[in-house]
């Protein structure tokens, strides 16, 4: 039911924008390559090709039955190679660019379902979708550079209409650190070590060095006398994934190298460490210790006993010893005992200490990012074929795409051969041997069997015919890739196709792409803000890069739905047995119950416990629209006053309202007009009963279709009984959206007067039937008022009706 909610509150939306008349694209497709269908498949023993069909039949059955109103004629399916030819189009533009390559990785494996994970898919160490504890391990892997478009993603956010929630999650995914990068001399040796830092401003308080167990200086400055300690440390960090290293509340380990780097700015030497809190992925992959202004820091010096510097004083002025774990991390405070930074508050000291820094040569500024390139193989069966083909001769040749005839005739966005320079790996790339198969699409075989490997590697090498190959530049035996790509992949790029479905010459034509993006209202949830959504951003904006797709951006305004729980509480799960099939109970209470139940539940943003009691009361009140539309009473030649500038006051609430998308409060606006509808003596006009009905379609499509085509025969008969008179024979959904009277509107609105501690910041125009909640919603997003409100904490809110609204701050 969940599924249900989600895509009728859309529907009801789009049906209301249609009579509007807008041109409205409200598409379905199916995004069905990757793991839920084959480990659903393998479970069932039957093909992922047949699951796939019967599934999509099943949903596309439920869909018809829930009235939900879909542009079906423009459906997709990721798994058909018409669509997925294009998906492996878009990777091969992507390699010719520089931004896909060839590299051994490591990776985050899931034992239970045998598949290599991106690191967006581990959560809390375990797999997203399974909740099986993930492995690390190495293996060679497609991987595409998002990281190059790391400064975009974040900066390009202000293009768009998204909840601020959604665009720090991405920015705080993202992680982009501004600093610098220092470089420290090794005593005794020629070697240096360099370490990423945000606080230069506390290097003078710098006591210790610590290095990641995979960093490459390890061997070359580990002393003889520590050789067997830090090796065996390193074989047992090794084991661990980052999120169980970097776990809070663990234990600091680690050893010592027995070498020693020198503090420039204090001539201090200090111990450089081994310790599996660092990682070759964040940073350098070398971290330099400033124990009193780290928790992380101090937590390992006060187990090792290492040198603690104050070097920061905060508001309250403290100047002792830092000897416990509340004394530490000051961000904010005076510089002491760092010589010429001295007295200067920190981020004063921070620009003083990035320019000294950089002329005596000691450092660079650069940004840093949490963000890795997206690890894009998977060694499965059921995914869209890597259209890449490997040549052996070719390889040991140093032969690579770009120096062949096709290769030469493009200018590489990119560098192919390099990552981009943030991207902590750093892998050295060799792409040689390598070529685009420009015969797409190419197709999954068929396959008796297709169960993931547990050596890693994908089912298809197994299949000798389809591996074998022609090498596209020396015309010898050659291998095709048999990774396939990750189930992100067709759902990166979809939107564009739902403009221009049947296109075989591109991925869509321009000017269809044009008229149609962005996508104005984008309806999803909150799970994919920084899997999918940051995916196909990064898509988009490749594809305008090389001028195929139109805009920097993919989605004008994104708007996250909450989730339907069983009753309890809980989450809907086929493993606990408590979902609710939309079958069931269409077939028990009907669709158009179930709808205005559903619309009634709450704003779209909300998550709500299912319960099914209430369908009774959505029952009760289409009854209630059906009995007064056939026994004709309540309907007559004029609307009596009351109920005039109640009818007002009713278009205005359910139109703002399904704008807003809080569908619950036109269904409560339409069901206490039908209360004073039923009172007596009140009755509407024909013309202003057919406006009630508009109303009403988008919640109850069947019901008002219905009695819509029996009312026009009534309006004919009794109104409209000139000689010559046609009956409008279109449906109630294709007629003109109830438009508003704005003179009789203005008679029903409030100024409210919104004060910030007492002080006049803005007015807003309201409906006077408005709530306040409804008031400070608005309020809430009023420029002005926003402005005043960030970063406040508000104690209380005072409302006097229809006059004032106050924060108090």
């Amino acid at each position: 039911m969940g599924h249900a909610w989600t895509y009728m509150i859309s529907d009801i939306f789009a049906r209301k924008k249609r009579m509007e008349g807008f041109n409205v694209l409200f598409p379905i497709g199916w995004d069905a390559f990757g793991l839920p269908t084959e480990n659903y498949a393998i479970k069932t023993k039957q093909q992922p090709a047949v699951v796939t069909k019967k599934n999509t039949d099943n949903f596309r059955k439920q869909m018809h039955g829930l009235g939900l109103s879909f542009n079906w004629d423009r459906e997709i399916d990721t798994t058909n190679p018409d669509y997925y030819r294009w998906t492996q189009w878009i990777f091969l533009e992507l390699f010719k660019n520089g931004l896909a390559y060839k590299a051994e990785t490591p990776v985050n494996w899931c034992p239970s379902c045998k598949v290599v994970l991106a690191k967006e898919e581990v959560v809390d160490g375990k797999h997203e979708r399974c909740g099986t504890m993930v492995n690390e391990r190495l293996q060679s892997q497609w991987v595409l550079r998002i990281t190059n478009y790391a400064d975009r993603l974040i900066d390009e956010l202000d293009l768009v209409d998204w909840p601020e929630h959604i665009k720090l999650a991405q920015k705080n995914w993202i992680g982009r650190k501004e600093g610098i990068e220092v470089t420290y001399k090794i005593d005794g040796l020629e070697d240096v070590v360099t370490a990423f830092t945000t606080r230069p401003d506390t290097n003078f308080g710098a006591t210790f060095v610590v290095l990641a167990p995979e960093h490459p200086l390890i061997d070359k400055i580990t002393s003889n006398n520590y050789k067997k300690e830090v090796a065996d440390y390193v074989i047992k960090a090794k084991a661990k994934t980052d999120d169980e290293r970097i776990a809070q509340g663990k234990k600091k380990t680690g050893v010592f190298t027995g070498s020693y780097a020198i503090n420039p700015l204090t001539g201090f030497k200090m111990p450089i460490w081994v310790s599996d809190f660092a990682l070759m992925s964040f940073g350098t992959g070398a971290i330099v210790g400033v124990p009193g202004h780290d928790l992380r820091d101090f937590q390992f010096a006060t187990e090792f006993g290492l040198k603690i510097v104050r070097v920061v004083v905060g508001e309250d002025g403290d100047m002792s010893p830092i000897t416990s774990e509340k004394q530490v991390q000051e961000e904010k405070g005076t510089v002491i005992n760092s010589d010429f930074l001295d007295g200067l508050d920190v981020a004063e000291a921070t620009v003083k200490i990035m320019a000294y820094m950089e002329e005596k040569g000691w450092g660079k500024r650069l940004s840093t990012y949490h963000i890795r390139d997206w690890i894009f193989s998977r060694q499965h069966y059921w995914g869209e074929p890597t259209p890449m083909i490997f040549c052996e001769h070719c390889a040991k040749a140093g032969i690579t795409w770009w120096q062949t005839d096709f290769g030469k005739k493009i200018k590489p966005l990119f560098n192919p051969q390099k990552p981009e320079q943030f991207d902590n790996l750093r892998k050295e790339v060799d792409l040689a041997g390598w070529f685009p198969d420009e015969n797409l699409p190419v197709t999954l075989p068929q396959v008796e069997h297709y169960e993931p490997t547990d050596t890693g590697e994908s089912p298809l090498s197994t299949i000798t015919d389809w591996v074998k190959a022609i090498c596209p530049n020396c015309g010898q035996e050659a291998k095709r890739e048999t990774d396939v790509m990750p189930n992100w992949a067709g759902s990166s790029w979809y939107y564009l196709r739902f403009g221009d479905t049947l296109n075989d010459k591109a991925l869509a034509d321009s000017k269809k792409m044009d008229y149609w993006m962005p996508v104005d209202y984008y309806f999803g949830g909150a799970e994919h803000t920084t899997l999918h959504l940051l995916y196909s951003r990064f898509w988009h904006k490749f594809l305008n890069d090389i001028k195929v797709a139109p805009g920097k951006e993919p989605y004008k305004q994104r708007i996250n739905h909450g989730m339907i729980l069983a009753s309890d509480g809980s989450k809907m799960s086929k493993s606990k047995g408590n979902v609710v099939n939309p079958d069931d109970i269409v077939k028990k209470y009907g669709a158009d119950p179930v709808r205005v139940y559903m619309a009634f539940m709450g704003p779209f943003e909300q998550t709500m416990p299912w319960n099914e009691t209430g369908i009774e009361g959505s029952i009760r009140f289409l009854n209630r629209v059906l009995k007064i539309y056939t026994e004709k009473e309540k309907i007559s030649n004029e609307t009596t006053d009351k109920l005039s500038s109640k009818l007002v006051w009713l278009i205005s609430r359910v139109t703002s309202s399904v704008d807003t998308l809080r569908p619950n409060v036109a269904v409560a606006a339409l069901m206490e007009f039908l209360n004073m509808w039923e009172e007596e003596g009140q009755k509407l006009s024909f013309s202003d009963a057919e406006s009630y009905l508009k109303l009403l379609a988008p919640f109850a499509p069947h019901l008002t279709e219905e009695l819509w085509q029996n009312f026009k025969g009534l309006t004919v008969e009794q109104v409209h009984s000139k000689e010559g008179s046609t009956v409008d024979l279109k449906s109630v959904h294709q007629q003109s959206w109830p438009v508003l009277d704005s003179a009789k509107l203005a008679q029903d609105k409030n100024i409210i007067a919104v004060l910030v501690n007492g002080k006049l910041r803005a007015t807003l125009e309201v409906e006077a039937q408005s709530s306040q909640e409804e008031i400070e919603k608005l309020a809430f997003n009023h420029e002005k008022i926003k402005k005043n409100l960030e970063n406040a904490k508000i104690k209380k809110v005072v409302y006097v009706k229809g006059k004032i609204l106050n924060f108090v701050i």
